[in-house]
């Protein structure tokens, strides 16, 4: 832990928020992060007891800052300096619609035919003279 300043974006980076500290600046300057209430700036010091409300991709995040910290750590350290507050429903929703749309692989029986199925609509297509008329 540190006593020394640290800015909005790389906090958020090193707490394992966001991939890359870009991505956390990017989402500072487009309004996505406010810190206590107000949009946040990425180049603003993060102090003990500031509290986040941050929109990703992947969701929502409530935070609580309970430590400064200013290197990238393990997943299983970095969730030391922050207290988590995210409502469930904001937890748990946009997984449930990942899984579904956000893929890029079609669900099982939609879309392109098999192989299998192929040769029968051309044997039905083409038809075999014989049927019963």
């Amino acid at each position: 832990m540190t006593t020394e300043k640290v800015r909005v974006d790389k906090y958020l980076w090193a707490i394992r928020v966001f991939k890359t500290r870009s991505q956390a600046s990017d989402a500072c300057d487009g309004g996505k992060v406010k810190l206590n209430g107000n949009t946040a700036k990425a180049a603003k010091p993060v102090s003990l007891g500031d509290k986040f409300e941050i929109k990703t991709e992947a969701r929502k995040w409530v935070i609580e800052v309970t430590g400064i910290i200013s290197n990238r750590v393990a997943y299983s350290e970095a969730i030391k300096y922050y207290v988590d507050n995210t409502p469930e429903e904001d937890q748990t929703a946009p997984k449930q619609m990942a899984a579904i749309f956000h893929t890029g692989k079609r669900q099982s029986k939609i879309g392109r035919p098999t192989k299998k199925d192929r040769r029968s609509i051309d044997g039905f297509l083409e038809g075999d003279g014989d049927g019963d008329e």
